[in-house]
């Protein structure tokens, strides 16, 4: 074996030849090992080989067969990659063509001076790269190749080479790689270092909440009702009414013109007692005729006996909080035990209530029992295949874990059953931040509720196919929390709740999860490994860079098994992601301007605000009553603003926007990865590159459905 060595490249001061340094450590002394032969090896004892030989030819040929198919699906796959990357061509030109950029709409989910100033510096770190780059290229080929210094090169430098210098470059060069051993490289090093120790803690966050989803599965923990209770609408019993509790439900919705047939009808099919179940469809559409569909639709299921009701509110304030709260401040709510809420894309099976009420029979502690969500266009596209991995970690892992071992999670605001006495207890809804959901399951915590997740009770709904759409929801997703940390960090000190319930909200809850995890990813893999790149004295080992995400991303897919030949673009899109959520931190964490604004999620329907706004003044004179108009004068509304929908939808062309941060990212990246080279930095160049290509891919909006 050869003894450890390590050797740099630099430039004699007198001749200005390359010449090579090398150290070898005298402590190893050259071993030569005899090998066993290919026989011993491979046949070992007598009786051993006389099994080997008669299977010899057969597992030959079989083996034979199993890599000449395995060659040919590699060359297939091969021979895909060029008509892909082909395909993708036209496609980029036909963004550039366009010239749609997200600056050209003003997106009110993101703050404009801070987006502008983060965008800006992102322009001049990438100017200063390319620079750099420049910069770094011409000093290779003048000799100096530096790759990643150890001490005694750093001595080297310090002593020999700013001693004696030949010219003017070499002057400059020499100082810089001075300013960078002694000014930048230290407090980069510390940073990374930070941001290492953070990443580790995570990690093991996530290791943890893992093993205890596989000892959930191992003892196959499951939440049953006290007693065995159960419901069985077929019984017959007379006295049913005690098995029956009455339940409101709640459909809160805003302009969902694509989704409010079925979420109504699915809702007016639970398997429920007609008297002991009332349905709220809280309509808060600034669309009139969005308004006069979703009334027909709740007239008409009027009609066929179902117990329902329609409530829109003129001013909408508050948004989702202000519309639940307005609900819950009617008269009749006295008479209801539990609400039940669902989203207007939320499809509930009939058998709902029935699996997830017994649940607080008996259990005057239960403030919410929360069903796992599924996915109808989970294989839409591959946004939707990446969105689907990250929320079946979040249900089957996070929020299963944390509800059998802690009582507490966050309530996903949707596809959940509320006892209303906890929302009472707990200051009902409030207005204060965009996650109210999360808001409520916090001070129903700290009064002492406790919760139940139930991961095989699963209600159907849709993930955003538009890239543009799942950002504005992030944004949201991880601002609120921010926001709501602000705000309940008193109130979660002087709690009468144990310590460790204490350490868990402030720490792992918010701090870790909702904190640390968008910082150390953008932080980590957006600035500091592109600046170790230029300034190769701090570094980032190979396991930071490559294992440990790669383990995090394997651990992560274990509950979407099918997901896993999307491993590697889950991994690269989530660190892609990093900029819009760490921007939302710092927005939500620091109150900065529309950090407080509700934008509804776009539905697979594209039914959102903007695309409803030419409809708004088609039929005015049947948009402005009060009452309930003429049923046969609204049918003809109906089908006429079907029409004329369908005829709008064909004229109107697709379009995606670029984002400029992502391509200022991507451009970045790459510009990173062509130094590396130069430092011959293997694993470095392969993540930075796919790391830029990723970038690049989303900042075309390249990943998701075309939208309207």
């Amino acid at each position: 074996m050869s003894p450890p060595s390590f050797d740099w490249w630099s430039k004699d001061t007198n001749k200005g030849t390359p010449v090579v340094v090398k150290m070898e450590n005298p402590n190893y002394s050259m071993v030569e090992l005899e090998s066993p032969s290919e026989e011993d090896l491979l046949l070992g004892s007598p009786n051993l080989r006389t099994l080997r030989d008669k299977g010899r030819n057969k597992n030959a040929k079989q083996l034979t067969w199993v890599l000449l198919l395995k060659a040919h699906k590699a060359a297939g796959c091969l021979t895909s990659i060029a008509p892909i990357m082909l395909s993708l061509i036209p496609a980029v030109r036909r963004r550039i063509i366009s010239g749609r950029t997200d600056t050209d709409v003003v997106d009110k989910s993101e703050n404009q001076t801070v987006k502008t100033r983060f965008y800006s510096c992102i322009k001049v770190f990438l100017f200063l790269s390319v620079l750099l780059l420049v910069f770094e290229i011409a000093a290779y080929f003048e000799g100096w190749h530096l790759g990643s210094p150890h001490l005694q090169l750093q001595e080297y430098l310090l002593t020999t080479k700013f001693g004696a210098v030949r010219n003017l470059f070499d002057s400059l060069y020499s100082k810089w790689v001075m300013i960078r051993v002694e000014y930048l490289a230290p407090p980069l090093q510390f940073l990374a270092n930070t941001c290492i120790l953070l990443f580790l803690i995570q990690s093991l966050d996530r290791l943890i909440l893992c093993l205890g989803c596989f000892w959930i599965r191992f003892k196959k923990i499951k939440p049953v009702p006290k007693r065995g209770y159960s419901i069985d609408l077929e019984s017959g019993d007379g006295n049913s009414n005690d098995y029956f509790p009455m339940v409101l439900v709640q459909i809160p919705m805003c302009n969902e013109r694509e989704v409010y047939q079925q979420s109504i009808a699915a809702v007016c099919n639970l398997d429920w007692p007609k008297t002991n179940i009332l349905i709220q469809v809280l309509d808060d559409s600034d669309d009139p005729t969005t308004q006069l569909l979703i009334k027909e639709e709740v007239h008409k299921w009027q009609r066929e006996g179902a117990n329902i009701i329609y409530r829109h509110r003129v001013l909408r304030e508050g948004y989702k909080a202000g519309n639940l709260k307005s609900a819950m401040n009617c008269s009749y709510v006295k008479d209801y035990e539990f609400v039940a809420i669902f989203d207007a894309d939320f499809q509930p099976t009939p058998d709902f209530l029935k699996r997830t009420v017994p649940h607080f029979k008996d259990n005057e502690e239960l403030g919410l029992v929360q069903a796992r969500w599924s996915f109808v266009n989970k294989d839409e596209n591959l946004l939707t295949r990446l969105q689907n991995i990250n929320l079946c970690f979040h249900f089957e892992v996070e929020q299963q874990v944390n509800g059998i071992f802690i009582n507490f999670f966050g309530f996903n605001g949707t596809a959940g059953v509320w006892r209303i006495k906890a929302l009472e207890d707990s200051g009902g809804w409030l207005e204060r931040t965009t996650v109210e959901d999360m808001d409520i399951a916090v001070r129903a915590h700290l009064k002492g509720w406790k919760f139940i997740f139930l991961n095989d009770v699963e209600c159907q709904c849709e993930l955003p196919e538009s890239y543009e759409a799942y950002r504005k929801q992030q944004h949201r997703w991880h601002s609120g929390p921010m926001q709501l940390f602000r705000l309940c960090i008193p109130d979660i000190i002087r709690a009468k709740i144990s310590i460790w319930k204490k350490f868990n909200m402030i720490f792992l809850f918010f701090l870790l999860r909702k904190l640390i995890l968008p910082f150390y990813s953008f932080t980590l893999f957006c600035i500091i490994l592109p600046m170790t790149m230029f300034v190769p004295e701090a570094t980032l080992p190979a396991w930071v860079v490559c294992y440990i995400p790669a383990t995090m991303s394997f651990l992560n897919i274990l509950p979407a098994p099918k997901s896993f030949p999307f491993i590697v673009p889950y991994l690269l899109f989530e660190n892609t992601m990093s900029v819009t959520k760490f921007n939302a931190m710092i927005s939500g964490l620091f109150q900065l301007g529309s950090a407080y604004e509700w934008v509804v999620t776009k539905k697979s329907g594209r039914s959102s605000e903007g695309d409803l706004a030419s409809l708004i003044e088609k039929e005015p004179k049947h948009q402005r009553g009060v009452s309930v108009p003429n049923l046969d004068e609204l049918e003809e509304v109906v089908q006429v603003v079907h029409q004329e929908q369908k005829a709008a939808m064909k004229k109107k062309k697709k379009h995606n926007r670029i984002y400029t941060k992502e391509l200022a990212l991507a451009f970045l990246l790459l510009t990173a990865s062509a130094r590396s080279l130069l430092s011959a930095q293997g694993i470095h160049f392969y993540f930075l590159l796919f790391q830029g290509v990723s970038f690049l891919l989303v900042g075309l909006d390249l990943i998701g459905e075309q939208i309207q």
